[in-house]
């Protein structure tokens, strides 16, 4: 289903799982491809050691490419099912203040996934997303595996 990035932005910033953990979408643009996030570090969110909860971080990246990559295709017409197929976090120092990240997707992307599932009906594309601190320090890497499916492909038939 299309919708509005106006929606999605306010679907998403009062979605239990992102909410409780005090993640908060500060923007969401109209064509779906750059989203900014911030995770708000609070008493909620603190670990023993007063950082961020790597776990707070890493629900944080989950639903933005597969969110982003769906509402693009959607939009150009195509039938499509996309989920989050794995993820990977590198943690490279503690988030002691507030936490932010942007999702961009750029044409390139969008232009090799739609040759793809044009072509073989499905694809697997890795996002990488760098969580930095206020001051800009990169406190934690994400890479996520994204599974794009066309609905509406037709294999061809072998030989005929």
């Amino acid at each position: 289903m299309s919708v509005s990035a106006f929606w999605v932005k306010w679907l998403l910033r009062i979605y239990p799982p992102l909410f409780f953990q005090r993640i908060w979408v500060q923007s969401l643009s109209a064509d779906f491809k750059q989203a900014r996030v911030k995770i708000n570090k609070s008493l909620i969110t603190s670990n023993y050691n007063n950082s961020i909860f790597g776990g707070t971080i890493f629900s944080a990246t989950d639903p933005f490419y597969p969110v982003m990559v769906h509402q693009v295709f959607i939009k150009k017409g195509y039938n499509v099912l996309v989920w989050s197929k794995s993820s990977q976090i590198l943690f490279v120092k503690p988030g002691n203040t507030d936490l932010f990240f942007e999702a961009i997707l750029d044409d390139a992307h969008i232009s090799e996934i739609e040759h793809i599932i044009n072509t073989e009906g499905k694809h697997t594309y890795f996002f990488d997303i760098e969580i930095k601190n206020k001051a800009g320090e990169v406190c934690a890497a994400v890479t996520n595996e994204v599974y794009i499916r066309n609905l509406n492909f037709l294999a061809p038939e072998d030989g005929k």
